[in-house]
């Protein structure tokens, strides 16, 4: 052997020596604690994926039931006017005398069709002369001067009914209020 094959060999058994003094001092795993870890990583998917489920299934029940709750929403709100127009003919019928039998034929049907929208959710928002005005539930159309001191900034007249399907407001009641 030539110089250099015994300086190549020294070398090679040398790098050989410290790699199996590093192999033996990094510490070995047994089977038994590699399966260990790998269990206790696949629980940690599985709880986290069991909760995120959880949320999952509370979330979309949460959203049906809103969903049931406000479905017939759209049907309220263009039912409204029809209410209106009947409330605008109820005060133009009780202004004439002769028309009695006609005036409690359209209360009867007024009164059935309110009847049958409160069934289904849908209540008037109560507001009266004299409450004290409040842009988040009130919308007001227009400001006059108030008859008195203790009507500033109180409201004065109800041009429109305002309506609350469930917990949510589908129409806000208009008000003059004094100014």
């Amino acid at each position: 052997m030539s110089k250099k094959s015994k300086k190549e060999d020294v070398a090679e058994d040398q790098i050989d020596a410290q790699q199996e003094t590093q192999v033996e001092e990094a510490p070995q795993q047994t089977v038994e604690e590699q399966l260990q870890e790998e269990l206790k990583s696949e629980k940690d998917k599985f709880l986290r994926l069991f909760a995120e489920f959880e949320n999952y299934k509370r979330r979309t029940a949460k959203e049906r039931i809103e969903l049931f709750k406000t479905a017939s929403e759209d049907v309220m709100v263009s039912m409204l006017p029809i209410l209106d127009d009947f409330e605008r003919a109820l005060t133009h019928i009780d202004e004439d005398k002769e028309a009695e039998e006609l005036r409690k034929g359209v209360l009867l049907i007024y009164q059935k069709l309110l009847n049958t929208l409160e069934q289904k959710g849908l209540s008037q928002i109560k507001v009266a002369q004299g409450d004290v005005f409040n842009a988040d539930n009130h919308e007001a159309v227009t400001q006059i001067p108030a008859p008195s001191k203790d009507l500033k900034g109180k409201i004065i007249d109800v041009i429109e009914k305002g309506y609350a399907l469930g917990d949510k407001v589908i129409r806000f009641p208009k008000v003059v209020i004094g100014q």
